[in-house]
């Protein structure tokens, strides 16, 4: 089934009113009523403003009412919501602006710095809607939230069908790449999640869904994103908590504190919690268990491309009563496959690949019924329309196989029994550090445009918290550069997250007589030299060192801030 989820929400909305659809951490509540009237108000100041149907409206906000109100006015009347990831500095806001073609930006006035300088060189001057998160004056011409949903309007009854959402993603070929979904597709992909995951059946009609939605025998959705709304799981899920008449809850933060996230779930019966895995679930198992904290209500957990660790999930079936799903996806192509555990019995889990996926060997055979067979993931069914301005990736990414268009990220998987895997790896070399993905050809040529560093090279290494973490090793022209100099100006230019948390200095990359390093062998051994380091119980250097490709050294951690 596709379908227009404007289309749904207006329903329920006109359905069950009063029902609550958000709730910030601040207490303050949003019914389905008001969410509908404050997304016709800002679809009419959009319109008024000149932004037309097909173009794209940027979010550069993080989990807050605003984000969600700006997403549903967009989906209704056509313009395509497009997040934005509000950890980006200038330099990376003007790219994806100038990608997009965005013809508005919705960000708080606390990124108002970061905005201004990216709107300085931008190819477009979108309209600026900045809202008020801090008491600073706005440095960005532009209008208010408040003066964006002030006067009233009116949604289309129904959204155009070839309405689309964007969603950027690191990908493994560089700088971040839209994914374009059609919203009806994307309704489609999303039945599982959304019905399957739920136990209820899968709707055949809008108004079989609107009913589902309203009925009072469907068991309510208390959604708790702990991820931010501008990465895929996040944001679907709380779509699919609309389309349920749920409820989200909104941190309406920018910094992930777990004291707070276990004040919002416990004070309003959170029932399904989003996590990115390690790096969102032990802070908060460890602040649970410092306050002795239970979560009765919380019945779901969710997690998406992020190491997820049988220990995590241990504290987490601790404390609820929790089904957690730890999803193999991707944001184009999915949920591929589901470790599912009910308890710590189940642990550690094993991933089970959804109806729709399949593996592929070399040769392009399936091979996902052949326990023992290798080959790499793929997808077929409800797919995005490709990434924009890249037909050459697009084609690359959703080959036509056996006449089925499919999507192949690059997954390398080993099959085992009853259609159960092994995740053996992606043939690229991008890093997945927290959920965030980098591509270490961006850090490097940061670090290259420091005049003290000659050579440069990022490899990611595996961290019990965050699955892997950026470590670079670098040669040195200026012998005084510090690793925290250097952390600094790669700051300076790219999103925190970026940043190496581990410099290693060394006297030569030997690289080969083709220009090429050897990759493996030199994440081995800034493996290898932290396991040494750690046996030693070495940790206090500002600095470290590897002398030669196969001597070890001293790796040390610089500071992520």
């Amino acid at each position: 089934m596709r379908a227009p989820y404007s289309d749904l929400w207006q329903a329920v909305a006109r359905a069950v009113p009063e029902r609550i659809a958000m709730i910030t951490a601040a207490g303050e509540e949003w019914t389905y009523a008001r969410l509908t009237a404050d997304a016709a108000a800002f679809a009419a100041t959009l319109r008024r403003h000149g932004v037309s149907r097909g173009e794209r409206v940027a979010i550069l906000l993080y989990n807050r009412p605003e984000f969600l109100v700006t997403f549903f006015a967009c989906l209704a009347i056509g313009a395509t919501p497009t997040p934005m990831n509000f950890r980006f500095r200038a330099g990376e806001v003007r790219e994806l602006l100038d990608d997009s073609d965005a013809a508005a930006l919705v960000f708080p006035t606390s990124a108002a710095g970061t905005v201004a300088g990216a709107l300085g060189e931008a190819a477009r001057t979108p309209l600026a809607v900045h809202v008020p998160d801090t008491d600073e004056e706005e440095v960005v011409p532009g209008i208010s939230w408040q003066e964006a949903v002030a006067a009233p309007g009116e949604l289309p009854a129904s959204a155009p069908d070839d309405g689309e959402l964007w969603i950027y993603t690191g990908g493994t070929t560089g700088r971040p790449k839209a994914v374009r979904w059609n919203v009806g597709d994307m309704f489609a992909a999303q039945l599982t999640p959304t019905y399957a995951m739920a136990g209820l059946p899968f709707p055949a009609t809008l108004e079989e869904a609107v009913a589902i939605a309203v009925d009072a025998a469907t068991p309510r959705v208390v959604n708790l994103p702990l991820v931010p709304f501008m990465h895929g799981t996040a944001l679907t899920t709380s779509m699919n908590t609309f389309s349920l008449g749920g409820t989200v809850l909104t941190t309406s933060s920018a910094a992930f504190d777990p004291d707070a996230a276990l004040d919002l779930a416990a004070a309003h019966g959170a029932n399904r919690l989003i996590v990115a895995g390690d790096a969102v679930a032990l802070p908060l198992v460890a602040a649970a268990e410092r306050r002795s904290i239970r979560l009765p209500a919380l019945r779901v957990v969710q997690s998406s491309g992020m190491r997820f660790s049988a220990a995590a999930k241990r504290g987490l079936h601790a404390i609820a009563p929790v089904t957690i799903f730890d999803m193999l996806a991707s944001t184009e192509g999915g949920l591929f496959a589901l470790t599912t555990t009910t308890g710590p019995q189940d642990l550690p889990g094993r991933p089970r690949l959804v109806p729709t996926a399949t593996v592929r060997d070399a040769e392009g055979r399936e091979v996902q019924d052949s326990p023992g067979a290798v080959g790499v993931l793929a997808q077929r069914g409800a797919l995005p329309l490709g990434y924009h301005g890249d037909e050459e990736k697009t084609r690359a990414g959703f080959p036509v196989i056996d006449g089925v268009r499919h999507v192949v990220p690059g997954d390398w998987v080993r099959v085992l029994e009853d259609r159960h895997i092994e995740l053996l790896g992606r043939g690229s070399g991008v890093i997945n550090t927290g959920g965030e993905k980098v591509y270490p050809q961006e850090v490097e040529e940061a670090l290259l445009a420091h005049p003290g560093v000659g050579d440069a090279a990022v490899v990611g290494v595996p961290d019990d918290r965050f699955g892997e973490i950026v470590t670079a090793v670098v040669t040195r022209r200026d012998p005084g550069l510090t690793a925290s100099a250097l952390m600094e100006h790669v700051g300076s230019a790219l999103a925190g997250y970026k940043k190496p948390r581990h410099i290693v200095f060394r006297g030569s990359l030997e690289r080969t007589p083709t220009g090429k390093i050897v990759l493996d062998r030199l994440r081995e051994e800034v493996i290898a030299d932290r396991a040494h380091r750690a046996a030693d119980g070495d940790t206090s250097a500002a600095e470290g060192s590897l002398s030669a490709p196969r001597e070890s050294g001293r790796t040390t951690p610089a500071s992520p801030a």
